[in-house]
């Protein structure tokens, strides 16, 4: 009575909930029990969606990359057992035309026993060793030939690693270190014999151009001859001891110039950031073995662009990738036909190491931090609380829930 005062009759006419008079209306333990029911399912799920909605989701997208000009940062720590520091250089060539020999910027190279004990902690360019400080005691005029290799810009050739460049320059092979006025008085054949038996860890960052390239861990000094990139594999090949570029990647991942800035949850790591959003290093632990001197291990890799945006307004760009392994026995004893009739030949000679080649995806994956609306929030308890009511009351309207 109170409201039909307030609201008037003349919206009678248009109720859609009309009312049963209290002495028409049957209670039954039934319908107390699914009642009972109902509303435990209502708080249930009404707590279910309030935590998904203090849930913090990671969006993904895909968009075409359209950055420019950035450079690519690639980490790398790998372990040769079977081949010395002295005899391992890192090359980078690209599509673009750009070649680097001998990388050693941000590179530290560790001499490692035969039970794989570091030797010496890193130094740089620890294939020198004490060369400057025993070319320092020379006389203050001291100019030493370059015996028919490419000087350098001052025209003298002071230290045996000299000479070796000035011969690299040339395109020549340094095999003979004794007829070397300075490599005798440097010890370097002695040196070299200590060594001999060696492994070498090699770890730091390269950067290179977001192309289609490749770096690699070869033997040699490299050079360009008739605009092709040549490795002086003599010293690697040559005496008793047996070399082979089999190999341990403890890790290997690619980021972006940028990435290191970036501070983590609470102090977090940048790597153990990386791995709570699910970024994962596929060659990370990679092993890899060989009784094979003249032996290549190539791996293609296809680099995406990964970009994180968080709440807090914290930004990350970095890359993924994905691998595949090939490996190539380069002494020729596997020519010929396989046991299914097959011959495969290849289109160049290709020089012992391990490769990593790349190509960059035209895509970039993007991943957004994103928290539900109130009212998205909102608008699903009132259809958890309407839809569990609803069912129930189909429920309760069966004649087996009426008896």
């Amino acid at each position: 009575m109170g409201r039909n005062s307030v609201f008037g009759s003349q919206f009678k006419g248009l109720d859609a909930f009309g009312k049963t008079m209290e002495d028409v209306k049957v209670k039954t333990g039934f319908g107390g029990l699914l009642t009972l029911l109902s509303f435990s399912l209502i708080l249930s799920l009404t707590v279910y969606e309030f935590i998904d909605y203090r849930k913090v989701h990671m969006e993904p997208s895909i968009v075409v990359d359209r950055s420019r000009g950035e450079k690519l940062v690639v980490n790398l720590n790998v372990s040769f057992p079977r081949v010395p520091c002295y005899l391992l250089s890192v090359d980078i060539m690209d599509i673009s035309g750009e070649h680097q020999n001998d990388v050693n910027h941000d590179m530290s190279k560790t001499r490692l026993s035969k039970d794989g004990v570091a030797v010496e902690a890193p130094k740089g360019k620890e294939l020198k060793g004490d060369l400057e400080r025993i070319a320092s005691q020379k006389g203050e005029g001291y100019c030493g030939t370059c015996y028919g290799g490419t000087p350098p810009e001052s025209g003298c050739c002071n230290t045996c690693e000299e000479v070796r460049e000035a011969y690299v320059r040339r395109g020549w092979s340094f095999v003979n270190p004794d007829s070397v006025e300075q490599c005798v008085s440097e010890g370097w054949t002695d040196k070299i014999k200590e060594q001999s038996e060696e492994g070498c860890n090699i770890a730091g960052k390269v950067r290179v151009n977001k192309v289609i390239g490749n770096f690699h861990l070869s033997p040699g000094r490299s050079f360009q001859a008739n605009a092709m990139h040549v490795h002086d594999l003599v010293p690697y090949l040559q005496g008793g001891n047996k070399h082979d570029f089999g190999h341990v990647i403890h890790h290997f991942s690619f980021g972006s110039e940028m990435e290191e800035e970036f501070v983590g949850v609470g102090g977090m790591g940048l790597e153990d950031t990386k791995r709570s959003l699910g970024i994962v290093n596929p060659l990370d632990g990679m092993k890899a073995h060989t009784e094979e001197s003249n032996y290549m291990f190539q791996y293609f890799l296809k680099v995406v662009s990964t970009h994180f945006t968080f709440l807090d307004g914290r930004e990350l760009n970095t890359h993924q990738y994905s691998v595949t392994q090939y490996e190539r026995d380069l002494s020729g004893s596997r020519t010929g036909k396989d046991a299914e009739g097959h011959q495969t030949t290849h289109g160049y000679a290709g020089v012992p190491g391990l490769f990593f080649n790349y190509e960059i995806s035209p895509l970039m994956v993007i991943h957004r931090e994103e928290r539900q609306s109130f009212a998205h929030f909102l608008t699903s308890t009132c259809a958890i609380v309407g839809g569990v009511l609803t069912v129930a009351g189909l429920v309760d309207s069966t004649p087996d829930g009426i008896d």
